[in-house]
């Protein structure tokens, strides 16, 4: 056989290998975002224990189904090919050649996973450590879980449009269960089985409206950001859907961790979606349809005063604004207004570019608009921590009204969250040296809430916490400064990676005057951003559940595998 012939040949098997890794990769994500959210067995009572089950036995049949189809290609490789493209991946693996094989985000989830284990061996609790049954299952098991999943998703795994597609599906239907919850309708009949007390804390196929929160501001963030930046009717119309639904979902979820997730996604989206005049228009239509929602649901809450379970904290003050209706009207005023105004000069900048002159004037002014919104973020940000000041440090936080509530922190604020991160930065500061370096263990706070302060917490605020309630302090305690930070940069360094990809689609689509529309890989890619940036924010004050958890690594995987090219080559 000729050398053309047999480079024809080893492409051929190199592709086909990795079609058929890719496609087995695909049938598993798709299982993860359709059956973990919807899979439930005894009402609530064991709903953690079951989503738990789902996924960490549908990732172990992903890898034992990987690894049977690469031993028989390994064989065939051996037979065939001598044994090339084993040696090619295994060259890949070479620490000479890491830089190039690793970027900085998974230099760090390496970290992370090596400093759990590390947590793990020298945890008192080792075997808790590992398997976190005395926690939330959130152990180094399902740390490696993680990890493995993302290596093999974002290295092995093809983009495939139809799983966003997938969750979006499966996020309906887990929204319009929560919604008819709020209804009181009941229609699963689970609340039935729950103390009467505590039947409106849990919702849909979820369980805790916390953590039913926390997913959907996955499914908010990626159908507000694939809305503002995709184009075709059909596409736009199913993702506001998947949006507008999602933003009844979060209020009616009568949750505090979504105002965290709200601001994030309103806050970051037009530094992104503001370098064109497609994504100005669309940002505006969200807000509007955000103050809508927020209309609809004080007139619904008024109809059916006698059904609904009712709002209460910031949602009731926003509902309660004074001229919302006004409001309403104005803001889709404004972004009608705005939309016929760049319509109108549509033709012009197409002359205009074809000229070379209007390019850098666009791009001037686009820039220039994400810079004054970035002055506003900063201006927001100091003027927050102004009010944290003045109602804590200096005693004002009468002055702020309802507001207070939220400012000044207290035993009591976010429902004693304020009591247990207090005791939490009390028990770090009394750990010894090795535990300040690597933590207690995976998913053990609730070994140390219950061992050192047990008569306190009942006497205090009357509940035992097994979780800190805030993930990044959970990870402070229970696997150290060094595994938190590695964490951190991990989200921070993918979550650039995706942002700058889609950047650059965005300034190439610029250029052929924004005929063409951005690629899917790159919609999918900020889908995934923003649904990571969503759950990010609540995990200030939420838990970290192997329920809404496993669904945002799955994103992030999602996100990477799409500009996994583009972070090759830069």
């Amino acid at each position: 056989m000729d050398t053309k012939a047999m480079k024809n040949k080893t492409d051929h098997f190199a592709a086909t290998c990795s079609s058929v890794i890719s496609g087995v990769i695909s049938a598993f994500l798709v299982i993860v975002v359709v059956t973990l959210p919807l899979i439930y067995d005894n009402s609530y009572f064991n709903i953690l224990e079951t989503k738990y089950k789902c996924f960490y036995m549908s990732v172990l049949a992903m890898l034992a189904v990987i690894l049977v189809l690469g031993l028989i290609m390994l064989v065939i490789d051996l037979k065939e090919f001598q044994g090339e493209h084993a040696k090619n991946l295994f060259l890949a693996l070479k620490p000479c050649n890491w830089k190039q094989t690793f970027c900085l985000a998974d230099g760090a989830v390496i970290i992370f996973w090596l400093v759990s284990v590390i947590s793990t061996l020298q945890s008192e609790y080792l075997y808790e450590a590992f398997w976190g049954n005395e926690g939330r299952y959130s152990g180094l098991f399902l740390m490696t879980l993680y990890v493995i999943m993302y290596f093999v998703v974002t290295r092995c795994w093809h983009y495939n449009k139809w799983v966003m597609q997938a969750l979006f599906a499966a996020g309906l239907i887990v929204c319009y269960i929560g919604i008819t919850d709020y209804f009181q309708l009941d229609i699963l009949h689970f609340r039935g089985k729950v103390k009467p007390e505590q039947s409106t804390i849990f919702t849909s196929t979820i369980g805790n409206i916390n953590t039913y929160t926390a997913y959907v501001a996955l499914l908010m963030g990626a159908a507000t950001a694939m809305f503002t930046t995709v184009k075709g009717w059909l596409k736009t119309c199913w993702y506001y859907l998947c949006m507008v639904v999602s933003f009844f979902a979060i209020i009616l979820g009568c949750s505090d961790n979504a105002y965290l997730a709200l601001g994030a996604m309103f806050a970051l989206l037009p530094l992104l979606v503001f370098r064109n005049k497609h994504g100005v228009t669309r940002y505006l239509v969200v807000i509007a349809t955000f103050a809508t929602v927020i209309q609809c649901i004080d007139w619904i809450n008024q109809a059916y005063a006698d059904m609904v379970i009712g709002l209460d904290s910031l949602f009731q003050i926003l509902v309660n604004l004074p001229g919302l209706l006004v409001l309403v009207v104005l803001l889709w005023c404004l972004a009608a207004g705005v939309f016929y105004y760049f319509r109108k000069k549509e033709k012009e900048n197409v002359a205009a570019l074809l000229s070379g002159k209007k390019e850098t004037t666009e791009k001037t002014a686009k820039n220039m608009l994400v810079r004054i919104w970035l002055i506003v973020i900063i201006l927001g940000l100091l003027a927050v921590i102004f009010m944290l000041i003045d109602a804590n440090a200096l005693g004002h936080g009468a002055r702020y009204g309802s507001l207070g509530n939220y400012l000044v922190f207290n035993d009591s604020w976010g429902t004693n969250r304020g009591y247990i991160w207090r005791k939490s930065l009390g028990l770090y500061a009394a750990f010894p040296f090795m535990h300040k370096l690597f933590g207690f263990g995976p998913d053990t706070f609730g070994i140390m809430t219950t061992q050192s302060f047990m008569k306190d917490m009942i006497g205090t605020v009357g509940q035992v916490f097994d979780t800190a309630h805030n993930e990044y302090l959970q990870f402070l305690l229970t696997i150290g400064p060094i595994g938190l930070l590695a964490y951190l940069t991990f989200l921070i360094g993918n979550s650039w990676n995706m942002a700058k990809y889609w950047i650059i689609q965005n300034e190439r689509n610029v250029k052929t005057a924004e005929a063409a529309g951005l690629p899917s890989e790159c919609i999918g890619a900020i889908g995934c951003l923003f649904a990571v940036i969503c759950y990010c924010a609540q995990a200030l004050v939420n838990l970290n559940l192997p329920i809404a958890t496993p669904v945002m690594w799955v994103l992030m995987s999602v996100g990477l595998a799409a500009i996994k090219n583009e972070v090759k080559n830069r």
